[in-house]
């Protein structure tokens, strides 16, 4: 199957008319494929750690047994993890370290446009003014 993908013309770009759009070729199938291949290879390391691929969303993986529940969400090349078990995320943190080499960021405190602050009353989520 022969996939064609258009964009909008990029600002500043003089060759085209008002209207027009432009077709992207090999270099987004090919990043299409090398994101895809990734996402393949992490969600297959995630699954034989011991975690389940959620149906509803497949950038969310969930582990939960004996009490401990412990959640994997993966956004591009960022995994954000959640649990209430403290020794299950240092497992899969040096799982993952030693497959793939991670780089640990600490407590999330930025997602996507979303700040993320925590106190004794909870954690709150902020949406940031991107001007």
């Amino acid at each position: 199957m022969k996939e064609y993908v258009y964009v909008v013309a990029p600002p500043g770009l003089t060759s085209i008319q008002p209207g027009q759009v432009c077709k992207l070729k090999k270099l987004y199938m090919a990043l299409s494929k090398l994101t895809w291949n990734w996402f393949a290879k992490l969600s297959s390391f995630f699954i034989s750690v011991g975690y389940n691929q959620s149906m509803n969303d497949y950038s969310l993986f969930i582990n939960s047994s004996k009490g401990s529940f412990t959640t994997l969400l993966v956004y591009v090349d960022d995994i954000i993890l959640a649990e209430n078990d403290k020794e299950e995320i240092d497992r899969v943190k040096e799982a993952l370290n030693k497959t793939f080499k991670i780089k640990d960021l600490g407590d999330l405190r930025c997602f996507l446009s979303f700040e993320v602050a925590r106190s004794k009353k909870g954690i709150m989520m902020n949406k940031k003014n991107m001007h």
